[in-house]
């Protein structure tokens, strides 16, 4: 295990974040705990210390996704302190609402959160992975990325929007960008997604009835993000073990081309970093 080792995991408000931050960062890492304010930030860490967590061990930071701009200033924030991150722990997602939300960057609600946002602060802290002996992104998917499909000629739904769709594409979009990491990234030394299983969260009624515990979630996550563990470099993970991906998520031409229009999208915001 690299001495010191730093975990950055996005979306710890509340789920399958919030509790991953707390396993870890009970065993002795660094956490920098992402959530969309300021206070969400605050609170989170008072949780967690309340918890018993070791304060010195929690770094609060804060982004809106819905905001590239914002992405960009949170991997700026932080790499000024952390030239080095172990893990990043792509977490934070939202269901989305049964309405069309466009963000002030001009993209589709759910695939700006679920996808863009992530792919930009990779591609961001792309140097502070590097600077690690480890060096691994951890994508937290769902196994709906299976019934998702890249709507090529309208990623922003203006015709047709379906919420279930829309969030389906944002999770393969995040599966390929996995496969992309690994084939086009060798900065970026091992990179997995996973489905950690339906779990009782926030977004269950949108998708489920029924669903594990959070505690049971978090831990499939957490150890994947321990730095200490050896994972199956681009696999994608089906709770604790390795599992077949859709094909679309491994389709060499797609997974191409979906970084290359990746790139166009989020060139802007890279630009003012």
């Amino acid at each position: 295990m690299p001495k010191n080792p730093v975990v950055l995991i996005t979306g710890t408000t509340e789920g399958i974040g919030y509790e991953t931050a707390r396993l870890l960062a009970a065993g002795s890492t660094t956490v920098i705990a992402h959530t969309r304010t300021g206070d969400e930030g605050d609170e989170a860490c008072r949780r967690l210390i309340a918890s018993g967590v070791d304060g010195r061990l929690l770094q609060p930071a804060f982004a809106d996704f819905t905001d590239l701009r914002q992405v960009a200033d949170l991997a700026a924030a932080i790499t000024e302190v952390y030239p080095r991150i172990d893990v990043l722990v792509n977490n934070a997602g939202t269901a989305g609402t049964g309405s069309r939300i466009i963000t002030t960057d001009g993209y589709e609600q759910i695939l700006q959160i679920n996808y863009l946002a992530p792919y930009l602060l990779t591609t961001l802290l792309e140097d502070a992975l590097a600077a690690s002996p480890v060096g691994r992104v951890v994508n937290v998917s769902s196994s709906l990325h299976r019934s998702g499909r890249i709507n090529w000629n309208d990623l922003n739904w203006k015709r047709r929007y379906n919420r279930g769709a829309a969030y389906a594409q944002s999770k393969l979009a995040l599966t390929m960008f996995t496969t992309a990491l690994g084939e086009l990234r060798p900065k970026i030394r091992e990179a997995v997604s996973v489905h950690p299983g339906i779990i009782a969260t926030a977004m269950l009624p949108h998708y489920s009835y029924r669903g594990r515990p959070v505690s049971e979630g978090a831990a499939v996550v957490a150890r994947l993000a321990d730095p200490d563990a050896k994972v199956l470099a681009g696999a994608y993970y089906d709770g604790r073990l390795p599992a077949k991906a859709s094909a679309a998520a491994v389709d060499p031409d797609a997974v191409r081309k979906l970084w290359r229009l990746s790139e166009q999208l989020t060139q802007s915001s890279k630009r003012r970093v």
